[in-house]
């Protein structure tokens, strides 16, 4: 058995490849943009993986990969906001394409494996890896298995409403999954700005806005304070269900200044409790974490190797 595989991030905007060695270096890395077709991006990823095999010199070993949206028991892509997947056979197409075996499975089942592994969530017994970017969503991995359910949904809580809607969010924006307010349409990266823009009428980007808030602007203070609560009302939803040692916080927008600090504080006013144990943690891998739980689905099923 060969002692390295690639992992693949598929998101919305980039492509990330690794090849991951025995031990969980990272050997090799490459990165470049998603195109926007279903075409396209098996000749991407196609031409990625020769990449990687090439900076290894040899046969990087079996691929697995993270994609935004699950893979069915007939092989069709579904519930994917790159909606150009939804309905195709991706794993067969890339198994023709590369002349190997793929794995996949949701792109926040593979942070949370990574996570759980050896990052923030490492020894605790239940963890729920969130995904705050493009689109938002979330994985979770029980004593070191992650749970994908017979729906394929396990941890979709970014296609629940946001908990708690006020009159001024309600009903909330349309979403691509065909309903209204979900949790996605305000927490991801395009859905701060946008609601951002609605209510100001400045166009600014995440960054921006952040960059703003830093310098005392109003506007921007309260829309960081919106999304705080926010995040602390869809989470607390969570804790009420699947009740987590610890909610892993990942994607671009967990970069926010101290996000972690901000919700952990406003979820005993959302938990029906009274005392709030889980933890709330930044991810400890970064940007690398989900390319590295694509790569750990090979060649075992559970976590027990990348301890």
């Amino acid at each position: 058995m060969t002692t390295t595989r690639i992992g693949i991030d598929l998101g919305g905007t980039k492509i990330e490849g690794i090849v991951l060695g025995a031990h969980g270096t990272i050997v090799a890395r490459q990165r470049i943009a998603t195109p926007r077709s279903y075409d396209g991006t098996i000749a991407a990823l196609t031409s990625l993986v020769a990449e990687l095999d090439q900076a290894t010199s040899d046969d990087a070993g079996p691929v697995g990969i993270g994609i935004p949206g699950a893979v069915q028991p007939n092989g069709l892509v579904k519930n994917a906001n790159s909606t150009w997947l939804i309905g195709k056979p991706l794993i067969r197409d890339l198994e023709q394409a590369l002349g190997r075996p793929v794995r996949a499975t949701n792109d926040a089942n593979c942070f949370a494996i990574s996570e759980a592994a050896d990052g923030a969530g490492a020894d605790a017994d239940v963890v729920f890896g969130v995904i705050l970017g493009t689109g938002v969503g979330g994985g979770i991995v029980v004593r070191g298995r992650v749970l994908e359910g017979p729906n394929l949904v396990a941890g979709e809580w970014g296609h629940n409403p946001l908990p708690w809607m006020t009159a001024a969010e309600a009903p909330g924006s349309a979403c691509y999954c065909g309903k209204h307010g979900c949790i996605e349409t305000f927490l991801s990266g395009p859905g701060f700005a946008a609601e951002y823009l609605r209510t100001t009428g400045r166009q600014r980007s995440s960054a921006e806005i952040v960059a703003d808030a830093a310098q005392g602007d109003a506007e921007a203070v309260a829309a960081l304070e919106r999304y705080h609560d926010r995040l602390a009302r869809g989470l607390a939803s969570v804790i009420n269900i699947v009740d987590p040692d610890v909610i892993v916080l990942g994607g671009g927008m967990s970069n926010l200044p101290n996000l972690s600090e901000a919700v952990a504080t406003r979820l005993p006013v959302y938990v029906f409790s009274n005392t709030v144990s889980t933890r709330v943690v930044k991810n400890f891998h970064g940007d690398s974490s989900g390319v590295r739980g694509a790569a750990w689905l090979w060649p075992a099923e559970g976590l027990a190797e990348p301890k």
